[in-house]
């Protein structure tokens, strides 16, 4: 009776994990939210340069309530030179193409790049569209990665 009260218990168990499924996700992880569209490697770019704050005497800071907000005019990168060594098929696009600027604005969420401030940084991520050679602001970078390449600070 004991061995028969315990194939039952395993059976059920067996049962309940079965209409589980595989347990592989799919969709959005966030129903309500919207996510974003894959990286477009034909946009992305690889520069050096510094990070500052893009206010117009060169200090800022961003509220603690903002820092996980994304924003695309808190910060610039000056001194910048592109990189060459990319994967292949990388800044192929009309803008990632045309993008030659020294500087440019970047998108991200605050707290990203906050740290960074001051520093010599690699950093790569998508140019938009909106990049002209003769517009009057900066061409925006939407930032996907970024890392200090020295400790010493930007001049």
């Amino acid at each position: 009776m004991h061995h028969a009260f315990l194939v039952v218990i395993v059976a059920a168990l067996g049962a309940q994990l079965a209409a589980q499924g595989t347990g592989r996700l799919s969709g959005n992880p966030t129903p309500g939210t919207p996510q974003p569209d894959p990286p477009s490697l034909a946009d992305r770019i690889t520069l050096t340069g510094c990070v500052r704050w893009s206010a117009p005497n060169g200090r800022g800071s961003v509220p603690s309530r903002e820092l996980n907000t994304p924003s695309a005019s808190t910060f610039i990168l000056t001194d910048a030179v592109r990189e060459a060594r990319v994967p292949a098929g990388t800044g192929t696009s009309d803008a990632a193409k045309k993008s030659v600027s020294r500087t440019y604005r970047l998108s991200a969420l605050n707290s990203a790049l906050v740290p960074f401030v001051g520093a010599r940084v690699e950093i790569s991520g998508e140019v938009e569209n909106s990049a002209r050679e003769n517009a009057p602001q900066a061409p925006v970078l939407t930032v996907g990665f970024v890392q200090r390449l020295a400790k010493t600070p930007c001049p």
